[in-house]
């Protein structure tokens, strides 16, 4: 199989650096839903270099910057399913940043908890959901060229 991750279609990469990419969901579950993946092929946690990890991190804060500077989502779920058991479906280690708004579903308690009450994800059976989630070619535009633009340094560091 062709990793999706290690070759993504140039239309998904919104970033990339010499330790990660950010790319768009191909399946979104809100508007705006990013993957923070690993330039090097890894399928698991423990397979990442430290620096691999850190950079991860760093990812998801870039992520949920220029999401918010884009979007303005009021919230976020954060998160990876680390073996096929926990619901991992690309064998290529990644983490999801799902933007939220307040009023998105009827009841966002419990978060991403939710995974493990054995309930089917509706919205990878729902195409027009996971259509309609996706970003429009505009807004693809105006968060591709957000992360094109200076990052700002992390509080306390310059």
């Amino acid at each position: 199989m062709k990793c999706p991750f290690c070759n993504p279609d140039g239309e998904a990469l919104l970033y990339e650096d010499g330790l990660i990419k950010i790319l768009l969901d191909s399946y979104p579950a809100s508007k705006g839903h990013l993957l923070v993946v690993p330039r090097r092929h890894v399928e698991s946690w423990e397979g990442l270099r430290d620096g691999e990890k850190l950079a991860l991190l760093r990812g998801m804060e870039l992520a949920m910057e220029k999401l918010r500077e884009v979007l303005r989502p009021d919230a976020f779920n954060v998160g990876m399913n680390l073996g096929r058991e926990a619901g991992q479906t690309v064998p290529h280690l990644h983490l999801h940043v799902i933007p939220r708004w307040n009023g998105d579903c009827r009841s966002p308690r419990g978060g991403v908890r939710k995974a493990v009450l054995d309930l089917e994800d509706e919205n990878l059976n729902l195409k027009e959901r996971w259509e309609r989630n996706r970003l429009s070619g505009e807004e693809v535009e105006k968060l591709r060229a957000a992360f094109n633009r200076p990052l700002h340094a992390p509080e306390g560091e310059t």
